[in-house]
């Protein structure tokens, strides 16, 4: 598919254009194409770090002459391989391009460059009193959030990243650089080409602008976490809070596995039964309605108080649980390797979904917590082993696909958050049917020599 010598020739003629920016150093390769997944790294041949929009569009404009894979680096927490190099190429680095450019407050929002990490952005905002909702759980990086259609523990409130994106400047594979957008909150001029950027992996261009909706800060945060008898009447209790309209902000499922796994990670001693954190955005007034809200929903569902506070540091102690949630499994087992999978279902098909899920892991004898962003349907499966053992191996890889399937199955998608990349590529056939066929004319259109992060979502 590419050349080999296209591939050195490009390396050289960036390579005298970018001096020490270009590193072909076996670390620096290795450090940008990690995964954390079961994926095999792949490296790319030459790592450059831009520093601007023109540059990475004269990287492009040189990739494209010569045919030669191009691949966008953020932080590299994306999990389903989206920055590995599967074919060779060049890999731009972009933490470079971290600045932010202009906040305009009384209009809520602000433009960035895509190498600003969420943590990063929300600092910087903390004295205007407005702040960036997006929480992935990872400190992403905007442009990899952007190009991923992350979400997180927010989005039953505010959404996912395509709710929040205005409009993005990105270089395409022949190295124009457009926008697809203004700041306007609304518009009908021609396709939408912000959301086509938006979620696409790198496959349709490299995004070098981004502008974000903001959100007033909260006057008054509360969290608060209840435990249930099971997944199942944790999981009926959140169906009845998202139905009856409350507005929780964040709604997290842990079960009993990871609660005995955060027992002994962070030094807690919750009850040894599935638990949920919830936390409220609002007034004074408003924080206290939902919270009662809430305790009248979970009284149907459990023996168990709820327990909230709107104080900060206690609000953090109760959250450690989960903040700790993927360390706390991996140590279940020292030395093991853990596949992070995701799915997303219809509300109302959340609590078979899941309690199918969990006789599924019980069957088969696999270790895996289990924790969601139930509020919109989705949850998480950190099935792991140790890398040896091969049978455990054979046997994660089937539960993942039959997880997908399940999830199909009640109207649901084989992602909710984590992309396609190289993972689960096979699953979007079977949830999209003639629909890939059309992606892929969008892309071999738009890219037609393959050049953008070959090997991601489609097969080449």
């Amino acid at each position: 598919m590419f050349n080999r010598q296209s591939i050195e020739q490009t390396v050289a003629v960036l390579k005298q254009k970018f001096g020490d920016r270009l590193s072909q150093n076996d670390s620096v390769r290795s450090q940008h194409s990690h995964t954390t997944s079961r994926i095999p790294q792949q490296l790319p041949d030459a790592v450059i770090f831009a520093q601007s929009a023109e540059e990475v569009a004269e990287i492009i404009t040189v990739c494209h002459e010569h045919k030669c894979p191009v691949i966008a680096f953020g932080v590299g927490s994306s999990l389903e391989g989206h920055v590995n190099a599967p074919y060779g190429g060049i890999c731009i680095d972009m933490n470079g391009m971290d600045k932010i450019l202009k906040v305009n407050q009384e209009d809520m929002d602000v433009v960035i460059q895509p190498g600003v990490t969420r943590e990063a952005l929300n600092d910087y905002l903390r004295d205007t009193g407005l702040f960036f909702p997006i929480d992935p759980g990872a400190n992403a990086s905007l442009g990899g959030m952007a190009a991923t259609r992350a979400s997180g523990t927010n989005a039953v409130r505010y959404g996912t990243m395509k709710d929040n994106i205005l409009a993005l400047q990105a270089v395409l594979p022949d190295g124009r650089l457009i926008r697809t957008g203004g700041r306007a909150r609304k518009s009908s001029a021609g396709y939408d080409l912000t959301r086509l950027m938006i979620g696409s992996e790198g496959t349709l261009g490299v995004i070098t602008e981004i502008t974000l909706k903001l959100q007033g800060i909260p006057e008054m945060i509360a969290g608060g976490i209840c435990s249930f008898p099971s997944i199942k009447a944790a999981c009926q209790a959140v169906i009845q809070t998202i139905q009856y309209g409350i507005p929780v902000a964040r709604i997290e499922l842990l079960d009993e596995l990871q609660i005995k796994a955060s027992n002994a990670y962070s030094g807690l001693s919750l009850p040894m039964t599935p638990l949920l954190l919830l936390e409220f955005h609002g007034s004074e007034k408003s924080v206290a309605e939902q919270a009662e809200q809430f305790t009248m929903i979970a009284e149907e569902h459990t023996d168990e108080e709820f327990v909230w506070t709107t104080d900060p540091a206690e609000r953090k102690k109760l959250w450690k649980a989960r903040h700790d949630a993927y360390y706390a499994t991996m140590a279940l087992i020292p030395g093991a390797v853990g596949v992070s999978t995701d799915v997303c279902v219809p509300i109302s098909q959340l609590a078979d979904c899941v309690e199918e899920t969990r006789i599924d892991l019980e069957e088969n004898g696999l270790i895996s917590t289990l924790i969601g962003h139930v509020g919109d349907g989705n949850f998480h499966c950190l099935p792991i082993c140790m890398p040896d053992d091969q049978e455990a191996q054979d046997k994660i890889t089937a539960f993942t696909k039959r997880l997908s399937e399940r999830a199909l199955k009640f109207g649901g998608t084989c992602t909710g958050e984590h992309g396609i990349g190289q993972g689960k590529q096979s699953y979007l056939l079977a949830e999209l049917g003639e629909a890939v066929s059309v992606m892929e004319s969008i892309k071999s259109t738009i890219d037609p020599k393959g050049i953008m992060n070959p090997g991601k979502i489609f097969s080449t």
